[in-house]
């Protein structure tokens, strides 16, 4: 299994300027991208085996990367269809 880390700006390529955009005028969305950031750096971390943890910590962590993935998506849904 590969160990990269899954950087927001890998995850949506094609949103990246929109998201720069938001993470500077809502602090809701630029809020759910930092702790986004924080929680993959720590699920990365935690795979590289820089940092121990449990497998149950492990999928916590990730379950909780995939939710705020989710509310950014649906984020940068709703902002490309007010800019639309």
């Amino acid at each position: 299994m590969s160990h990269v880390p899954h950087e927001l700006h890998e995850e949506f390529p094609e949103a990246a300027e929109m998201m720069h955009a938001l993470k500077s005028s809502d602090a809701h969305f630029a809020r759910l991208a930092e702790e986004y950031h924080t929680v993959n750096r720590q699920v990365h971390r935690i795979e590289t085996d820089l940092e121990p943890a449990t497998d149950e910590t492990l999928e916590d962590l990730k379950k909780t990367r995939l939710s705020l993935k989710d509310q950014i998506a649906a984020f940068l849904a709703a902002a490309a269809n007010t800019a639309s």
